[in-house]
């Protein structure tokens, strides 16, 4: 079988696709990562992979340069002869799946990961976007076989709105998570003082946030929390910004208070393991692997009671929910979780234990290759 996995980034493979891709090359599957480029390319060929490029420009709403992605993509794929193309992210699931069509791909299948930030705001230009996006959609989803959704809620929405049927419909919870890979015993007490000290960082709780450095997140409302709760403990920031995201963060504003901003960093299994308590305020999401991380981790999680999000946690279960943008909200339930040890540790064990049982990466990839191998009839 011949099955391509298509992006609008490089990174978006590499970094939520690998495992499937993997387990489909183990398989004896012929597998291309299709993307505009990047810095992937060598990763993807140590792998067994084959990169295929296309051009596209990720910010552009300009209609004859869509076209021209659409093109860009049938021009790439076209030769490949496929049995399958797995397509995710707005623009390569609407333009993949249409180019596809053209080149006469017999399966194809779109992932949903999060309807994204134009489902986050109310703008007159937001409500323009969604409505484009809609009616696309709409068009590529009679064109897929299935739409695969990450979460429950986002493929009622868009049913609701008779953008997708029903039985085209199929929920795969997540991305999963390598539970061996991000398992607290691989960091011990003497790495975790290690990294302490890396990041001159005292004996106090620290309060960790990870994600892009957009106010989607709730990068505000993480700070101002930080404000609110004090010296009580170290809040810290991991993430880079995304320049070309008109949500992005300022950078002096990212290093202008009491949290600790690390920018950019790559070894998140010990980074997490500094975390005392896990917070992520965002406004919608998929299912953020960020979550997925801290809970296979053994965190105690504090969040918003919003999409994606409450797939992870389970409010006064593994964590606490709190209402999007409300910063005192979010203070609170850190300063609760601060006060309480045996909640803490009552939080961790069963962040661990829902990481095992719901989101185990091997769980996730099974379901994926099983739908590939039964439409494809090898």
């Amino acid at each position: 079988m011949k099955i391509a996995f298509l992006s609008n980034l490089d990174d978006n493979l590499y970094l939520f696709r690998m495992p499937v891709m993997r387990e489909m090359k183990r398989r004896g599957h012929t597998v291309y990562a299709v993307s505009p480029g990047g810095g992937r390319r060598e990763a993807f060929l140590k792998e067994g992979f084959i990169p295929v490029e296309y051009r596209m420009k990720r910010e552009s709403l300009n209609p004859f340069r869509e076209l021209y992605s659409i093109k860009s993509i049938y021009e790439a794929i076209a030769p490949l002869k496929l049995d399958i193309l797995q397509t995710s992210t707005v623009k390569p699931n609407i333009y993949g799946t249409i180019a596809g069509r053209l080149a006469k791909v017999p399966h194809i299948y779109n992932i949903v990961e999060g309807l994204g930030s134009f489902y986050i705001e109310d703008s007159l230009k937001a409500a323009a976007v969604r409505f484009v996006i809609e009616r696309l959609y709409r068009i590529s989803s009679s064109l897929s076989d299935l739409t695969i959704f990450v979460n429950s809620e986002d493929p009622q929405l868009l049913v609701k709105k008779a953008v997708i049927a029903q039985r085209k419909v199929k929920v795969i919870r997540s991305v999963g998570i390598d539970t061996k890979e991000y398992d607290p015993d691989r960091v011990p007490p003497e790495l975790v003082a290690k990294y302490r000290e890396r990041f001159s960082l005292d004996e106090r709780p620290v309060v960790l946030m990870v994600a892009r450095a957009i106010w989607h997140k709730g990068v505000a409302e993480f700070y101002e929390a930080a404000s609110i709760v004090g010296d009580r403990a170290q809040f810290v920031f991991v993430g880079d910004t995304d320049r070309g995201n008109p949500s992005c963060a300022d950078p002096d504003y990212l290093n202008s208070s009491r949290v600790r901003w690390l920018g950019r960093q790559s070894d998140m299994v010990e980074l997490t393991a500094l975390a005392d308590i896990y917070v992520l305020p965002s406004y919608r999401e998929g299912v953020p692997r960020t979550l997925l991380e801290a809970a296979s981790m053994a965190k105690a999680i504090v969040t918003t009671d919003t999409v994606g999000c409450r797939e992870v946690v389970e409010d006064g279960v593994n964590g606490l929910l709190v209402p999007v943008g409300d910063a005192k909200a979010l203070a609170a339930a850190i300063e609760r979780v601060l006060d309480d040890d045996e909640l803490r540790e009552r939080f961790a064990r069963a962040s661990r234990r829902k990481a095992i049982e719901e989101f185990e990466v091997h769980r996730v990839v099974r379901e994926y290759v099983e739908l590939y191998e039964k439409g494809a009839d090898v």
